[in-house]
């Protein structure tokens, strides 16, 4: 290529060409050699829907969530998985690619932000099966009260996103850098992703919970996140307190993630 289309060293042009090469070669090389392919990016998310659905719709009848359960679970899993995966894979970020890391002139932040866009491409593709579900059961369901309804809340959809982005961006610089500094950090995060995904509402809602854990669990920056993902189909469940808290948040993480980031660059070059 020449150098009009990837841009010069340094400039943001040559920075996102990397990046989307990098991404593109993560995405290849999971599904090369995969039979499946695109499928293995629905089927977790899809395979843990259906069973939680069947734990609390048909053993345990728990009020949890909402109406249709199936989309509100779906609504929550499939940004879960993203933030999930990514974040596992932000421990080994520097380590799996260790000589190019050392010896490339690549900005190393490219390195954190290619999990994130790679993630969230799959993420975008993994979407279709959101939307099948809620046809089926605007088919199948009869009661109007327990039928998925699209609302002005699809158009928080790109906000959603973003928020996310942002978030897992800043813990990416946050928690790469220091996995290679402290390498214990690695099972100690895949420890605290299992917690959090009980200290997040992706099975449950906010509103389920008594007083005073729902004012905690605002605290949790996917709490609101994950509002607005669910806000096409549940508007009465977003609240702007939350809301407002994870976007706060959400910038906290990238500022400390940056700061990190630079304070520990060099160490981490050296620890490689």
């Amino acid at each position: 290529m020449s150098r009009t289309t990837v841009g010069a060293p340094g400039t943001p042009q040559r920075y996102a060409h990397s990046l989307w090469l990098l991404s593109a070669r993560d995405l290849k090389v999971r599904y090369a050699t995969s039979m499946l392919g695109y499928l293995w990016s629905v089927l977790d998310p899809l395979v843990m829907s259906l069973i939680y659905l069947m734990v609390f719709t048909f053993f345990f009848k728990k009020d949890v969530g909402a109406e249709p359960y199936i989309v509100y679970l779906i609504a929550g899993l499939l940004p879960w998985v993203w933030f999930n995966t990514s974040v596992s894979d932000f421990t080994r970020a520097f380590r799996k690619d260790a000589k190019l890391v050392r010896s490339t002139s690549i900005p190393r932040s490219i390195w954190i932000n290619r999990i994130v866009l790679s993630k969230g491409i799959e993420f975008l593709c993994s979407l279709p099966v959101l939307a099948l579900f809620v046809i089926i059961d605007m088919l199948v369901e009869t009661d109007p009260a327990r039928t998925a309804h699209i609302g002005w809340g699809l158009l928080l959809l790109p906000v959603a996103i973003i928020m996310q982005t942002v978030l897992l961006v800043g813990l990416g610089m946050l928690v790469a850098p220091l996995c290679v500094m402290f390498t214990d950090l690695e099972r100690t995060t895949a420890l605290i992703l299992r917690a959090l995904f009980y200290a997040t509402p992706v099975i449950y809602s906010v509103q389920n919970l008594p007083e005073p854990f729902q004012s905690i669990l605002s605290f949790n920056p996917l709490t609101g996140i994950f509002m607005l993902y669910r806000a096409a189909f549940f508007p009465e469940l977003v609240e702007l307190g939350p809301v407002l808290i994870s976007t706060g948040m959400c910038a906290a993480f990238l500022a400390l993630g940056v700061w990190t980031f630079r304070t520990l660059e060099r160490p981490v070059l050296k620890e490689l």
